[in-house]
């Protein structure tokens, strides 16, 4: 009899951030992104310069955690989270560890796109979300193998989740995702009238 079994698995985190670390309050962290935003001219004109929709502080603040107390007590929840991950994901850290290497604050208005893209240098990924209004784009994840398949057939609309060639994954508010950097993702158009709040991440091997 045939016997038919799954390799190479990729591997998503999903879970609240408050299962780890400090409390961080969800209002203080949304009026902190907000207020940061609006404070950040860098990076604002680095949006603008660079067609960005809405604001990211990815190319203007490399300190958040040292500079305000409410993102430090995030970064010891992630610690956490990644932690879990990299548990779970059976890495052989061979005695080191793997620590924050930047973080940063997304606002994304209403039309809003983050095109394709993964995080090369890293180890593990992620983000945190700080607000989802109704209709707010969905996470979606690209299988890795696209590029190789070539003449394959497109799967059928009804094929097996572990099958599928794109996963939307729909966070709520105070959810933390983390996958493995390489993993191609991007955030198809904001449909939602008020803006998604995001903290992203990623963590290297140190």
């Amino acid at each position: 009899m045939a016997q038919i079994e799954s390799f190479f698995v990729t591997r998503l985190y999903r879970a609240q951030l408050s299962e780890f670390g400090p409390k961080v309050d969800a209002q203080e962290l949304e009026n902190s992104c907000l207020v940061i935003a609006g404070d950040d001219d860098a990076g604002q004109d680095w949006c603008e310069e660079n067609g960005y929709p809405g604001y990211t502080s990815y190319a203007s603040l490399t300190d958040l955690p040292w500079r305000f107390p409410i993102f430090a007590d995030l970064v010891k929840s992630l610690d956490q989270h990644v932690a879990a991950f990299a548990k779970d994901l059976e890495f052989d850290l061979d005695g080191r560890e793997l620590k924050l290497e930047d973080l940063w604050i997304n606002i994304l208005p209403e039309g809003g796109t983050h095109s394709s893209h993964l995080h090369p240098h890293s180890v593990i990924s992620g983000t945190t979300y700080v607000s989802m209004p109704e209709g707010a784009s969905a996470l979606k994840l690209e299988d890795p193998r696209s590029a190789r398949m070539m003449a394959a057939p497109t799967r059928t609309k009804q094929a097996r989740r572990e099958l599928q060639p794109f996963i939307y994954m729909k966070p709520d508010a105070g959810d933390v995702l983390l996958w493995e950097s390489w993993l191609r993702h991007e955030v198809p158009m904001n449909m939602a009238e008020d803006e998604r709040i995001s903290v992203s991440f990623n963590y290297r091997w140190d």
